[in-house]
């Protein structure tokens, strides 16, 4: 059994803000085997791998029954060619389907993902798996930009060497990019959304998925004149068919979890997995709880 830390909503939310947060299970992204099932569950069996939007804990009870086509499942089989180390990135997967197919990419379109963290980095498979549009890749963090390129970005600018808002202006020869995502969020969200403002060519879309920037973003009304402001819904906007297809997408390696993962801990270390993700960003993306294993 393994989980998948999300920095943004299980640090950013929690390390950062200076008022009390209740306590809660923090997590969301779990893979595991059934170890017992309620009555009238007839389409699973004791035994079968799963993964689950779940949180960090040895057992979880999840519901597997949705009351529309249109809701995300909780329980979602996991194929044979899925690892367990592969299989908590799924729920962030399926967001990143979810947040592609929205944006509704041509062929001869720029597009720009600012940030290539957990988030980002699914964002740019996601949109090479499907082949359409020219895909810019920004983040400041020199490891970050090599597994971009690494993963096939057909550009990669590095925001701590280059003027990011200047580099793409320079690529798209002056015009801007058709679509802007920004998967920032934390301390770097305001300059970076600010940026990916300018970056907006007109007419163009600018896909507000990055969150847990602790203060409000600086929406500049001027900038934003004859261009599209989306916020990244998510959620019902995500059903059986997108969670199928991200799980397709992991399964045939067009996305890559294995090289998104920077550290295993075992779930008695915990404390130690979170302070890495908070104190050493540079150097942790993918952070993986294993539950099968104690430790020391």
């Amino acid at each position: 059994m393994r989980t998948l830390i999300s920095r943004g909503s299980e640090i950013g939310r929690r390390y950062t803000r200076e008022e009390a947060i209740d306590p809660a299970i923090m997590g969301y992204s779990m893979a595991g085997v059934i170890d017992a099932l309620g009555e009238g569950v007839d389409h699973y069996a004791v035994g079968d791998r799963v993964v689950a939007s779940a949180p960090h804990a040895q057992f979880v009870v999840r519901r597997v029954r949705l009351a529309s086509p249109a809701d995300q499942p909780d329980v979602f089989p996991l194929p044979a060619r899925v690892t367990w180390d592969q299989a908590p990135y799924w729920p962030l997967a399926a967001g990143a389907v979810t947040w592609i197919d929205i944006e509704q990419i041509r062929r001869d379109d720029t597009v720009v993902i600012v940030g290539q963290g957990l988030v980002g980095s699914l964002l740019m498979q996601v949109a090479k798996a499907n082949g359409n549009g020219r895909i810019i890749v920004i983040d400041a963090l020199p490891s970050r930009c090599a597994l971009a390129a690494a993963l096939g970005a057909d550009v990669v600018i590095d925001a701590a060497k280059d003027d990011p808002v200047r580099a793409v202006r320079r690529l798209t020869n002056g015009v801007g990019a058709d679509i802007v995502a920004y998967a920032v969020g934390g301390p770097a969200g305001p300059k970076a959304f600010q940026q990916a403002q300018d970056m907006v060519a007109t007419g163009g879309l600018l896909h507000l998925i990055g969150l847990y920037e602790n203060q409000a973003l600086p929406l500049d009304s001027g900038k934003i004149q004859r261009r599209r402001l989306l916020g990244g819904y998510y959620g019902r906007a995500t059903g059986a068919g997108e969670a199928r297809r991200a799980l397709e997408l992991i399964a045939s390696g067009a996305i890559q979890p294995d090289r998104m993962t920077t550290h295993h801990f075992p779930f008695t270390q915990a404390a130690a997995a979170f302070d890495v993700l908070y104190s050493r960003m540079h150097e942790a993306l993918g952070v993986l709880l294993d539950w099968d294993v104690a430790g020391t």
